[in-house]
């Protein structure tokens, strides 16, 4: 099968730098200079973000690296709303992958089928949805924030649900699991839910079905029991599943296994469907079967301090904290009470008050008041240790935002823009240029490139799932 690829929200490329094992500046180079070809073909992408009106920076610098798509009309629709674009244009394509954002997937109205299923305006899961229906890929690699098992908290499962249901009615099977990245030795500790599904019509499905023992109906009603499972599915936790075979597990028994049947109508998993998904199952003709999973690794662990700058390198001035920004009080303080008085301005603006515990006067606004606390964090990020979750908001002055000890100087400052890319597994400088739509070349405000690197996944996670997607498509028709 021609590993051949679409790639949705595709933000800088980290699906694609992740399947074609781009995770060095001269890797990358390679392949913008087009010295190398890569191993899997990207025919199309979508990248646009509602919030810039005037750039485009994540599309820019996308196009910077890896160059344009046209579709099949020969326009050029890769920074369009992906909402409006004809998917029928899209070039066919293998694989569907993308990071979409968790959003409310309710129906917006109770529908007798999911022909015409329309969900809520601004939803992307519904471009996704329509993308599928309409190029049918064999096989889908989506990538998700690991609250979306639960959300909404008012009824919990109901937009996992939805996203089943409608892939169940497409005639797909789906894996998932929620991955920690250091969990598996990565460099940051990031929790994600990682969606793989497939056609029921493709050899790795039939394989699959005949290593866990599954006769498929169109009767769903035949294949489900309340107290027993049609086929041995710990096999597929195990041993056999997508995920299973690159991020092992230890060894789950058929008595953590919980099973749910959807029910048929999309309309009616969205009205009032609500289910406890743990961190790894699958769904097979609309049966669930879902365990909590622990990592069993026993490999090498990256740390921050690996991705961080050399004791050789000279760090710019502008990352390093002034000293007076760092601590207000003696630096063995990590606690301030403010319930009889508030701190002073200065005060307050420091880096050891902000990631410090706190207890402060707040008032509702009913009038009531009450005492807000919240608890102290270490002030600097460990070398030892792999990063924390780096967010949108990295380089800013909040809580979550990384610093560390220089190597060279041992000075406090923030976090360079190449070590946020290096954390999140991208080549070094993959985000400093952008090619604009006029054909110059301009580089990236910092504040976006972390902003960018706050919203990615990590590229290495997806490099490991890389080896077992060219194993499954090995074994695929050839003429796809």
């Amino acid at each position: 099968m021609k590993k051949t690829v679409c790639e949705l929200f595709a933000g800088v490329g980290g699906f694609r730098c992740g399947l074609n094992k781009l995770l060095t500046a001269e890797d990358l180079r390679k392949v913008r200079e087009k010295e190398t070809n890569e191993k899997w073909k990207t025919v199309w992408f979508s990248q646009w973000e509602p919030a810039e009106k005037s750039t485009q920076y994540a599309h820019s610098c996308y196009v910077y690296n890896f160059g344009n798509a046209l579709d099949l009309s020969g326009n050029d629709t890769t920074n369009e709303d992906i909402s409006t674009v004809d998917k029928a244009s899209i070039p066919d394509f293998n694989l569907l992958v993308g990071g979409f954002p968790c959003q409310d997937y309710s129906v917006a109205s109770t529908l007798k089928s999911s022909k015409g299923l329309e969900g809520k305006k601004g939803v992307l899961w519904w471009s996704i949805r329509e993308t599928v229906e309409v190029k049918r890929p064999p096989f889908i690699l989506l990538e998700n924030v690991d609250r979306l098992l639960k959300s909404p908290a008012k009824q919990r499962g109901r937009d996992f649900a939805v996203i089943l249901g409608c892939l169940r009615d497409l005639g797909y099977t789906v894996e998932w699991r929620v991955i920690n990245a250091a969990e598996y030795g990565k460099q940051q500790r990031r929790r994600r839910t990682f969606i793989f599904a497939y056609e029921n019509t493709t050899k790795y499905c039939g394989r699959i079905d005949k290593y866990i023992g599954v006769s498929r109906t169109d009767e769903q009603t035949n294949l489900f029991e309340e107290e027993k499972h049609y086929c041995n599915i710990t096999k597929l936790f195990n041993e056999e599943g997508f995920f299973a075979r690159v991020f092992p597990v230890e060894t789950v028994q058929d008595k953590n296994v919980t099973t749910k049947e959807l029910p048929r109508e999309i309309g009616e998993i969205s009205a009032s469907f609500s289910f406890n998904f743990e961190n790894a199952g699958a769904m097979i003709d609309g049966v669930v079967y879902t365990a909590t999973t622990k990592p069993n690794y026993q490999g090498k662990q990256i740390t921050l301090g690996d991705v961080l700058e050399s004791e050789d390198t000279i760090v710019d001035e502008k990352y390093f904290v002034p000293e007076e920004r760092i601590y207000y009080t003696d630096p063995s303080v990590t606690h301030s009470d403010e319930t009889e008085g508030k701190l002073g301005q200065d005060e307050r603006q420091t880096w050891q008050y902000i990631k410090g515990a706190k207890k402060l006067k707040r008032q509702a606004a009913n009038g009531h008041e009450y005492i807000f606390s919240e608890g102290a964090m270490s002030l600097l990020d460990e070398y030892d240790k792999p990063a924390r979750t780096m967010l949108t908001s990295e380089g800013s002055f909040n809580r979550s935002t990384h610093i560390v000890r220089d190597k060279r100087t041992g000075r406090i400052r923030l976090l360079t823009a190449a070590e946020t890319e290096r954390i999140q597994g991208f080549p070094t400088d993959t985000t400093k240029f952008c090619k604009n739509k006029d054909g110059s070349v301009t580089e990236m405000p910092e504040n976006k490139r972390r902003f960018m690197m706050g919203n990615a996944l990590v590229v290495n996670l997806i490099a490991d799932m890389e080896v077992r997607l060219e194993e499954i498509f090995r074994h695929e028709p050839k003429d796809k």
